[in-house]
């Protein structure tokens, strides 16, 4: 018996004896998912998101989501119609105050909408549909939750909340908004009814 109890010392004492595991944190659960994901859906249909996301081949613009001047179009890439792309008129950054109101804004990576064979249309979509779509990837870009997450710390993406002079930025803080979609996300991206 004296030798069992060195033995079990011993393996203590050079770190090989197993103690327990800690608690691993439960994920969240369906409910928390689907309500954090109402935050989401509500980001993505603002004005600052759906507007590059609409229903059809010309983006919106306005904090009212107007079909956007000048007859602007998608084009083959989502940039623009060959001659009148997006950063013709959308340049690196959004221009000062003093430049006055409608005056296009900006963004470092470029201006652009989704591409027509992916549209990932959020304007007039029901949650649940918006929910499918977004974590489809035949239908957004080709992305898993992962590279979904990283899109959202683009300055494209983030520029939502800092939209420059005359344009309100989203509602939801951003802090708010990632959390949302990490909390849905951790819960396994479920869809609401």
């Amino acid at each position: 018996m004296r030798s069992a109890a060195m033995i079990a010392l011993a393996l203590v004492a050079c770190g090989n004896a197993r103690s327990p595991a800690a608690p691993v944190p439960a994920a969240p659960d369906r409910a928390a998912g689907v309500a954090a994901f109402a935050t989401v859906r509500a980001v993505l249909q603002h004005p600052r998101c759906q507007n590059c996301h609409p229903a059809g081949d010309a983006p919106l613009q306005g904090d009212d989501s107007h079909a956007h001047a000048m007859n602007v179009q998608r084009g083959p890439e989502g940039r623009g119609r060959p001659g009148e792309e997006c950063t013709t008129c959308h340049g690196p950054a959004n221009p000062p105050s003093n430049y006055g109101l409608h005056v296009p804004p900006g963004a470092i990576e470029g201006w652009r909408m989704p591409p027509p064979e992916q549209p990932l249309t959020f304007v007039g979509v029901a949650p649940r549909a918006l929910c499918e779509q977004i974590k489809d990837p035949a239908r957004n870009g080709g992305r898993d939750l992962a590279a979904l997450r990283a899109h959202l710390d683009t300055p494209l993406v983030t520029w939502g909340w800092a939209p420059g002079f005359g344009r309100a930025p989203v509602s939801t803080p951003y802090p708010a908004f990632i959390a949302a979609w990490e909390t849905w996300a951790a819960a396994g991206a479920p869809c609401p009814e």
